[in-house]
């Protein structure tokens, strides 16, 4: 199905999961409504535990702040080749200004080159700051995902192996 939308690569750490697998492995453990003896109405069937239920949760938790940072990585990136884009636009109006003797320049063209010099000047100190803020956010993501590591290995210390 994948492919039939045209989904080639693989990006992140994320496994490829099929849709109609992972429906109904969740619908054999987790959907179904069981009766007890009391008459008590369940929606977890009686092999899964609460630990179980909590480590699943705590899957999906980990998968959703994967793909929250990857669409934050994706913003980074679609800034910076906006950022880049323009620099370059910039650079070659500059380049077209500059090619002109300065004997031949007018003041408009010499205001022109000083107002292109200043706005690159500036674009590139905006990309500067996006690089450090890309930088930043994967020292604070290592951190979490240290800390994280921890309090599962804590929690879960069988169940949990680290990647």
């Amino acid at each position: 199905m994948e492919k039939e939308r045209g989904f080639q690569k693989q990006y992140g750490s994320l496994e490829r999961t099929d849709p109609a697998e992972y429906a109904a492995k969740t619908a054999q453990s987790l959907l179904f409504l069981y009766t007890d003896e009391e008459g008590v109405v369940s929606m977890a069937d009686s092999t899964v535990t609460a630990d179980n239920i909590e480590g699943e949760l705590f899957k999906i938790e980990r998968i959703r702040e994967v793909l929250v940072r990857r669409e934050s990585e994706l913003r980074y990136m679609m800034d910076d080749i906006q950022l880049c884009k323009e620099i370059t636009r910039l650079k070659k109006e500059l380049q077209k200004l500059v090619s002109i003797p300065d004997k031949d320049k007018s003041n408009e063209d010499r205001h022109r080159e000083e107002e292109l010099l200043q706005h690159i000047h500036k674009l590139v100190e905006t990309r500067d700051f996006l690089v450090d803020d890309v930088e930043f956010e994967r020292l604070r993501e290592r951190e979490e995902d240290k800390e994280m590591a921890d309090f599962l290995q804590m929690k879960f210390p069988t169940n949990y192996t680290k990647k």
